[in-house]
């Protein structure tokens, strides 16, 4: 269950970047969350953790710091 949301915001993240919404990062979130299952704890850890950097990253942005 951890291992699908973490996908879900992998792919999320990744779709942001062309600026378009829609299946591409879903599909995308899908292979990287089966991706991730496969590699175990340490893929459920980099998926986190690439999500949350890119989440920093954005709220840095806004503040302009």
């Amino acid at each position: 269950m951890i291992g699908r949301i973490v996908g879900m915001l992998v792919g999320r993240e990744l779709d942001r970047r062309d600026g378009s919404g829609g299946v591409k990062g879903a599909a995308f979130g899908y292979l990287v969350g089966g991706a991730m299952r496969r590699m175990g704890p340490l893929g459920l850890v980099l998926g986190g953790g690439y999500a949350a950097k890119k989440a920093y990253d954005r709220r840095k942005a806004r503040r302009g710091y």
